[in-house]
């Protein structure tokens, strides 16, 4: 009996080691250890002995684990967009498309990012403003290659931006402009956002910021305080937003004045091209052995160095 009784305290005893998973005897192995104490194997775990089990991962470790390992480095999303756009893109642009490449990499795979058309519709509103200038094949094959890279779908965002643009066009003012979960189709989408961001499910970014001052620009909004009303609606920080702007508003900036200094100097190798050539045919025709003008300055500059 003393030894059936030491087996069973055996069996129920939590183990010591901390690579074990057992901490103590399960209801089933409880009973059996008194109907039947002599059938039950002993725990072979001690301090001495420890136990050859591997620990076990509860559900939402290895839910998460697994989560991490499919998130995608930065240099695969780069990687994947110069794959499906292997053409170069002209310096004045490429800086700036790589710059918000990173960064909505960095959103998109947060763990509380859920797509947004109003945020769709900020990035597309960048894009577009970025890339002008280059031609309308060019930026829509970038487009692609862009969002592509992000593992989403292009045609969604260009779809949303283009309804959300009417919507916001038809409301002839900012009263239309609220979340309101028994109104229109956009005001429910805009107050699922407002919701998430309320319950911390939401991850903010500068192209909902710009997706909201562009819905208050296609309204007709001229107030002020039209904006922060919208953002606050939204359970959104304006000090966030106004931020944003701002700093979109400087990169628009510099990128406008970078243009018209690129066009300035593909305006001045234009003219040079086309003085060449004119000088090239002049002496076509007069059948001479003179020089062109540029050569024989540069025979001076050389003389003279």
């Amino acid at each position: 009996m003393l030894a059936s009784q030491g087996q069973t305290g055996l069996v129920n005893a939590p183990c010591a080691s901390a690579r074990c998973f057992r901490s103590g005897p399960s209801p089933t192995a409880a009973r059996n250890s008194v109907l039947t104490p002599a059938t039950q194997l002993p725990h072979r775990c001690s301090p001495a002995l420890p136990c050859s089990r591997p620990a076990r991962l509860s559900r939402r470790t290895a839910v998460l684990v697994q989560a991490a390992r499919e998130v995608p480095p930065v240099s695969v999303t780069k990687r994947n967009f110069l794959e499906a756009y292997p053409k170069p893109v002209p310096g004045i642009y490429d800086a700036v498309l790589q710059e918000l490449l990173v960064q909505q990499h960095l959103i998109r795979y947060n763990t509380k990012y859920q797509y947004n058309p109003v945020a769709a519709l900020g990035f597309v509103s960048v894009f577009d403003q970025v890339l002008e200038g280059l031609p309308a094949e060019e930026q829509k094959a970038i487009f692609k290659a862009y969002i592509g890279a992000l593992d989403q779908d292009p045609d969604q965002y260009r779809r949303d931006a283009e309804n959300w643009e009417n919507w916001a066009k038809g409301l002839g003012g900012v009263d239309g402009l609220k979340p309101d979960e028994n109104g229109s189709e956009e005001q429910k989408a805009l107050a699922q956002i407002s919701s998430r961001f309320s319950e911390k499910k939401e991850v903010y970014s500068k192209f909902l910021a710009i997706g909201l001052f562009r819905l208050l620009e296609l309204s007709g909004a001229k107030d002020p305080k039209a904006l922060e009303g919208l953002v606050t609606s939204l359970n959104v920080r304006v000090v966030a937003v106004n931020r944003d702007l701002l700093t979109y508003k400087g990169v628009l900036s510099k990128l406008s004045a970078a243009k018209e200094l690129m066009k300035e100097i593909l305006a001045r190798e234009k003219k040079k091209t086309a003085e060449r050539e004119a000088q090239k045919a002049d002496l076509a025709k007069k059948g001479g052995d003179v020089e062109p003008a540029d050569a024989l300055q540069g025979k001076v500059d050389r003389a003279t160095a």
